[in-house]
């Protein structure tokens, strides 16, 4: 077995962890960041870049030295494991990230091309969506190397697009950024910071790392250091790739107003800054290229997304499930982008600090010698905290709540629970010291 991986081997692994990280979401949220961040552009992007990149970076590591999500959950408890597990499948498959691979598609894919009255009927939403979730589903069912070749020729097919559109950008700026709105005003960084939950990256990572694993040890290489190392080696390539996307298109979203006025979304605004820089072949090659990379991006949800199920729930066919997840995301799809983003903001801000909190303690696991005490107390006040953040994100009024715990750190800036969550993993190794509490016998790095 090799102990290591040529260079022009760890670049393939790397572009491929690009190509998996590459979605829907990518595309659409840092140019509506840079919209609304206007001068403050780029603070927000830096706390942006620090949970769009860096959070998935550790989590693919952390999937490296612990061998999957479930294991990793499994610390705090076995039911644990697997609730939290099952949530991370549901949100990055049928309940957001799949539906919005078929949004984006329409956004950017349709919208463009469509007339007025078309664009405020249901209807065009409806055909594409079923037409859209139909073909997912067929080759979800009967896996071709179809998908893989469309993935390999439409990534860096986008790639391309968006780096000629960035060039023509900065040699003919659409215009001058704006004056920040909203939070970008006052605190960019921290609004940047949980902005980069919605790229649901970290999630990502969490739930397709085995695959990135499976893949180096499918190049020969068993030792577990070594696949750590090649994991984070190809985590930057990928890092670098994500990172240089989102600042190009961050600095379109800021520069486009002039020129396009204020969209309502990402997938609007680079719809229209394509069609403004190049006319309408522009927006016919962009698309293009987005539908099927969406496409192959909601194929392999769908099909990772029923293999988990169906390993949870053997008496349900693999495809059955396929048809389920397609038929349930094809339904959520036609809610829209604006309403599925907005619904998929509370939870996610709900679920986000937990899987930081998780993935940080991993790497302390052998320091405080895996005690379940420090996993327990350092999720329970990140999970209070949280979930009152995203009652506030969803408009509930829960302001005696949010009055009682104004006094913690950064509270009001919505990571409020970075302090107590420290506080809470000291806590627990001292209450673990004090009653004995024994190794927990799991898989340790």
């Amino acid at each position: 077995m090799n102990s290591n991986l040529s260079t022009k081997q760890i670049m393939a692994v790397g572009l491929m962890l690009f190509a998996l990280f590459f979605g829907a979401g990518n595309m659409i949220f840092p140019p509506f960041l840079g919209q609304d961040a206007g001068t403050n552009v780029w603070t927000a992007i830096i706390g942006f870049l620090i949970t769009g990149v860096g959070l998935p970076l550790l989590a693919i590591i952390a999937i490296a030295r612990v061998g999957d999500v479930q294991t990793m959950a499994s610390r705090v408890h076995p039911v644990y494991g697997v609730i939290f597990t099952v949530v991370m499948y549901l949100v990055i498959g049928p309940l957001f990230a799949i539906p919005r691979t078929g949004t984006v598609s329409y956004e950017i894919g349709v919208i463009p091309f469509l007339s007025e009255s078309a664009v405020n009927s249901p209807l065009p939403l409806a055909i594409f969506s079923v037409v859209f979730f139909a073909i997912t589903a067929w080759l979800a069912m009967n896996p071709t190397k179809l998908v893989d070749t469309i993935g390999k020729i439409l990534t860096p097919a986008l790639l391309i697009i968006l780096t000629v559109i960035v060039i023509k950008a900065l040699i003919t700026p659409l215009g001058d950024p704006q004056t920040p709105i909203g939070p970008y005003v006052d605190g960019p960084f921290f609004k940047g910071f949980v902005e980069g939950y919605l790229t649901m990256d970290t999630i990502a990572a969490l739930v397709f790392g085995i695959i990135v694993i499976s893949s180096i040890q499918g190049l020969g290489v068993s030792n577990k250091k070594s696949i750590t190392k090649i994991c984070v080696q190809a985590g930057l390539i990928a890092a670098a790739g994500l990172a240089l996307v989102y600042l190009s298109l961050a600095y379109i979203g800021s520069t486009a107003p002039d020129a396009i006025g204020i969209q309502e979304n990402g997938g609007a605004l680079l719809s229209k800054a394509a069609d403004h820089l190049f006319g309408s072949f522009g927006s016919i090659i962009l698309a293009l290229a987005i539908v099927f990379a969406c496409l192959t991006t909601s194929i392999g949800l769908v099909s990772a997304c029923a293999t988990y199920f169906n390993k949870l729930m053997p008496r349900y066919s693999y495809k059955t499930i396929v048809l389920i997840f397609s038929i349930f995301s094809m339904i959520i799809a036609n809610i829209g982008l604006t309403q599925l983003i907005a619904f998929s903001v509370p939870v996610l801000v709900i679920i986000y600090p937990l899987a930081i909190v998780l993935i940080v303690l991993s790497f302390f696991h052998n320091f405080f010698k895996g005690y379940s005490l420090v996993y327990i107390v350092a999720l329970i006040p990140t999970g209070i905290i949280s979930l009152i953040d995203g009652l506030k994100t969803a408009g509930l009024n829960v302001s005696a709540l949010t009055d009682s715990l104004s006094f913690l750190p950064l509270f009001d800036q919505g990571i409020g629970w970075i302090v107590p969550a420290i506080a809470g993993a000291l806590v627990g190794y001292f209450i673990a010291l004090a009653t004995g509490e024994s190794k927990k016998t799991v898989q340790t790095n």
